[in-house]
């Protein structure tokens, strides 16, 4: 399949410099190292010249892509699938089920992405036929390695005994390649330092006492005012504390962290992507390789104790060229090498209201892919039986049993009660506005 289709199935015009690159050098290398900021697009970079390497008329699984996280599997997962081939993939990952793995098995992708603690189950229980494989690709490297996956991915590599295409990608530099990851005289693709990559931020340090810090982010949110927010903690009490305290103002808000379902971390990020949430926190699971929208503010509620992850969560703001804000929060007795002592200090001295409204909410329709709804027939159903404008409809997920939809919030009480006991596609469905 050609580049050019795939791009326009993605609604892409055309690949960034590093993403060509990436094309150019898989030509003529099978190993491959690319190192490039969070947010710029390394996703694809992996995914085009994966394709390229996988024979058509060949069954079972050919390229495995580990990945630290389930959102990022999950992530990946879908972009491919827009992308229009006629491979299939599957993701496997833990905190779910797995029957539903299984069951993808039994016609297996040609493309197997997860996270290295499941994908290594699949093996050691001979759940699909990994010396077909030929093609792997180590995923946010650096990250994972943090996290503890060593032992899982050198199982899962050296379980691989016909590897002809290796890659790997990072977001920082690595001092030193694995000797499992079979990696020998890789082709470098290093963007860490490409001045058009480099995110364009205003940074302001935002001095609270230690007991005061809480009511001070409160105060820091009602003067940023409308724009997008991610606020990153350390420890996931933080997290939890400070979505509390929003949710008993009436704020909408997400959180995000390892210790929640699985559900609502997706849901979390779900409304966020569709606006019905314009703050979510978070702790640095969120701080690379998720598909989060836009950010117009990063604030670091809590300052981590490496410098590189400081420069991942700050990349989740000025993607893409554009702009943003990073707020570092501060005691008095805080001291780190890596923060501007000179930084200029934010002014909270006013009086400020949070605003809690949303221009969206999202509502939960209890259909899917399974029962053969799409998002035409979504949009055609709120059009015409629920009497929605066009305007009035956001972002539409549509998963396996189940929808999300973003509607605007001056519609959503009539919507509820024209859709009551009307069918979709000739099925009963649930509609609800969906669980915080």
């Amino acid at each position: 399949m050609k580049t050019e289709q795939i791009l326009q199935n993605l609604d892409i015009k055309a690949v960034n410099a590093m993403q060509a690159q990436a094309l150019e050098t898989a030509t003529n290398q099978n190993n491959i190292i690319l190192l490039s900021p969070t947010g710029s697009g390394k996703t694809l970079a992996f995914l085009l010249p994966l394709i390229q390497k996988l024979a058509p008329h060949k069954k079972g699984v050919q390229a495995v892509i580990l990945v630290p996280s389930r959102e990022l599997a999950l992530q990946i997962e879908t972009v491919f699938k827009k992308m229009g081939t006629p491979y299939k993939i599957n993701s496997c990952y833990g905190g779910h089920a797995t029957q539903t793995e299984l069951n993808n098995f039994k016609t297996p992708p040609t493309v197997l992405v997860g996270t290295p603690g499941r994908v290594a189950f699949h093996i050691r229980e001979n759940n699909f036929n990994f010396q077909q494989v030929n093609s792997y690709v180590l995923d946010e490297f650096d990250k994972a390695l943090e996290l503890g996956f060593q032992k899982d991915m050198d199982f899962i590599i050296n379980s691989f005994e016909n590897i002809s295409f290796r890659m790997l990608t990072s977001a920082t530099s690595l001092k030193a390649i694995p000797e499992f990851t079979g990696i020998e005289n890789p082709a470098q693709i290093n963007f860490l330092k490409q001045q058009n990559t480099q995110p364009k931020l205003t940074f302001k340090k935002v001095i609270s006492a230690p007991e005061e810090k809480l009511e001070t982010v409160i105060k820091l949110l009602s003067k940023i005012g409308q724009d997008t927010v991610l606020i990153f903690c350390n420890h996931r009490d933080a997290v939890d504390r400070i979505s509390e305290t929003l949710t008993n103002k009436g704020v909408a808000n997400g959180s995000f962290h390892g210790g929640l379902q699985q559900d609502e971390r997706e849901r979390a990020l779900l409304k966020f992507r569709n606006k019905s949430s314009r703050i979510l926190i978070t702790t640095d699971l969120a701080a690379r390789g998720l598909d989060i929208p836009e950010i117009g503010c990063v604030i670091h509620y809590q300052i981590p104790e490496k410098e590189d992850t400081y420069i991942h969560r700050n990349g989740r703001t000025a993607r893409m060229k554009a702009k943003g804000k990073v707020y570092i929060m501060v005691t008095t007795d805080e001291d780190f090498d890596f923060i501007d002592q000179n930084m200029p200090i934010e002014d909270l001295s006013g009086n400020y209201k949070i605003n809690n409204k949303t221009d969206f909410k999202t509502i939960y329709i209890s259909a899917g892919k399974k029962d053969k709804v799409n998002k035409v027939d979504i949009v055609g159903y709120l059009i015409k039986i629920g009497g929605l404008d066009k305007e009035d409809i956001g972002l539409i997920e549509v998963k396996d049993t189940q929808a999300f939809v973003a509607v605007a919030s001056s519609k959503i009480k009539g919507l509820i009660f024209k859709l009551e006991d009307k069918k979709l596609k000739n099925k009963k469905v649930k509609i609800a506005i969906a669980k915080q």
